[in-house]
């Protein structure tokens, strides 16, 4: 019976390999990409490139076990969470209260250690944020919220109900 159970098992792993999600990987440039309209200081860029970028945009640098199944279905939910939570690629077609919010969390996720996720730094280590680099996210997300107040005063008035 044990035999029958392993020989199943492995027919289920052999067959699941055809399985090939669509990878996160855009082939031009993004046309709504947040540094096209708001600063992104070099130091940034280079955090959201080694810590957030694989997620949070159109383009993800996948490691070698993302063409493994069951590992490849698994980072595909996680980078699709991600990109439903926040895409730096399209965030200029977020609307402004939306926009002002996210810029919100990313202070307060970065700030409380949510971000990047534990499961995501366990393999890239670099991804890792030291404080200054929390700093520089938290303090960054703090100004593109205040050019966004700026530039939409009504961001910041409650709607009425």
């Amino acid at each position: 019976m044990l035999k029958k159970i392993l020989i199943g098992l492995a027919v289920v792993l052999v067959a699941i390999q055809f399985y090939r999600p669509a990878q996160n990987v855009s082939s031009g440039p993004a046309s709504n990409n947040i540094g096209n309209t708001y600063a992104v200081p070099e130091d940034v860029k280079a955090i959201l490139s080694k810590a957030c970028n694989d997620c949070h945009s159109n383009n993800t640098v996948y490691p070698w076990y993302a063409s493994i199944q069951p590992v490849a279905a698994w980072l595909d939910h996680h980078i699709d969470e991600g990109k439903g939570e926040l895409n730096f690629d399209e965030f200029l077609s977020y609307k402004p209260r939306k926009a002002h919010h996210k810029m919100e969390e990313v202070n307060e996720m970065v700030k409380e250690g949510e971000m990047p996720l534990e499961s995501y730094t366990w393999i890239h280590k670099d991804a890792v944020l030291t404080e200054a680099e929390k700093l520089a996210l938290a303090n960054w997300s703090v100004a593109v919220m205040d050019t966004i107040a700026k530039q939409y005063p009504e961001v910041l008035i409650p709607q009425k109900r």
